[in-house]
């Protein structure tokens, strides 16, 4: 894992006829189809070794890890791998508190979760020749470089996809890069839904039952935002109208900037689900005054195995939280994870962590005991330090983890 400048990239052995693609891109088609499996996890995630697969695949790798990482006690609480002999893997647990310092290391530093973490960058040479993980974990399995894409993050745990090269395909390129970074939206959505969902396999005959079992609102629609079907959960939050809403059995929501991405969101489902990106993730539904209540959207149509819930839905809206939040803090563990974050000082995550409770800026004087001149410039700095425009997408991007 040698530090050196990103460099040009090599060509892609299409999955379909075997022969080499060359260029910089995965083609159209054989991207829809990973972007597609990925999608088809969310329904069954007994998939995801198989889709792990096909990503090590793609970036000419040879294997990967889908994670979900606890920094307190350095262990895996989801660990779905491919590539890795039972033996390599119990090998590669023994290192992890190794793993978490050099990541928390670089977590410090405040970057963009949409920024990979790429070793043969970021690595003395020093540092890799004294490596117990590298000596003892990688070097054996003759794996030169490695790269982590971040899900979500927050002081206590992370999520991520982990690629590692071998020694005959070399380091990372800036080509594995950006493809990484066209799949980790759709990752993300994956994940977080799955955590929502909650349930192996869903199927059709078995969907209102399977449906109504769960805890978050799920709403199915056809292209036109038409409400299919809503499980219990969401059929209450329709009746009651605080957070979406079903006029003319059209699903819509108060908040009218919620209600233009959840139809942007939907059409693109409708069309072509790989160029739904990070639109139609962790839609914040909820205004100032209530507490924060996300929608994910699920494209529908991609494939079979989705297709089989209800043949004329594009879109499964989930509704829920996102992953982030799933993930207990201690307020002063907030705090200090806003501050480190985003470079906020005491103040201003303080006022940072009161937004998130959703009751409106008159409350968060109230309970701080500040003016609201004082609330409102805070949030002038906070809106300025996380490049946030409005506060829904405050209270999202401060619940996502930064991502």
């Amino acid at each position: 894992m040698e530090r050196r400048v990103m460099r040009a990239s090599r060509g892609l052995t299409d999955k379909k006829s075997g022969a080499p693609v060359q260029g910089h891109a995965v083609p159209p088609d054989a991207l829809s189809e990973l972007i597609g499996s990925i999608y088809d996890c969310t329904l069954d995630p007994s998939r995801w070794e198989r889709t792990l697969a096909e990503i090590t695949q793609a970036m000419l790798a040879e294997s990967a890890i889908l994670s979900l990482n606890d920094l307190r006690h350095d262990r895996l609480l989801i660990d779905k791998s491919t590539g890795w002999a039972p033996v390599a893997l119990e090998e590669r647990r023994k290192h992890m508190p190794e793993i978490h310092a050099a990541l928390s290391e670089w977590f410090a530093k405040g970057p963009s979760l949409d920024e990979p973490y790429v070793a043969s960058l970021e690595l003395t040479p020093e540092y890799l020749e004294c490596s117990p993980y590298v000596q003892n974990c990688l070097k054996p399995l003759g794996i030169v470089d490695l790269m982590h894409c971040f899900l979500m993050y927050t002081p206590s745990h992370y999520s991520e996809l982990w690629i590692g090269r071998h020694q005959r395909h070399g380091v990372i390129t800036e080509r594995e890069v950006e493809l990484g970074a066209l799949l980790l939206p759709h990752l993300r959505r994956a994940v977080t839904i799955s955590n929502v969902l909650d349930v192996r396999t869903i199927e059709r005959a078995r969907m209102a039952e399977a449906l109504d079992a769960l805890r978050c609102g799920v709403i199915l629609t056809n292209g036109e935002g038409a409400i299919l079907h809503a499980n219990r959960s969401a059929d209450e939050m329709l009746r009651n109208g605080a957070a979406v809403q079903g006029t003319g059995r059209t699903l819509s929501t108060k908040t009218p900037a919620a209600a233009r991405e959840l139809r942007q969101a939907i059409r693109l489902a409708s069309r072509d689900e790989a160029t739904l990106g990070k639109t139609g993730l962790a839609i914040c539904l909820t205004g100032p005054e209530a507490p924060p209540l996300f929608a994910h959207v699920l494209p529908m149509n991609g494939s079979e195995l989705r297709t089989r819930l209800e043949p004329e839905a594009v879109a499964a809206v989930f509704i829920g939280a996102p992953m982030a939040a799933a993930v207990d803090l201690t307020p002063a563990e907030t705090k200090e994870y806003l501050q480190r974050r985003f470079g906020l000082t005491q103040a201003e995550a303080a006022v940072a962590l009161e937004t998130l409770k959703g009751d409106g800026r008159d409350a968060v004087a109230a309970r701080l005991g500040i003016s609201m001149t004082t609330v409102r410039a805070h949030l002038s700095h906070i809106f300025e330090k996380t490049g946030a425009r409005r506060q829904a997408e405050l209270v999202r991007l401060l619940m996502d983890g930064g991502g």
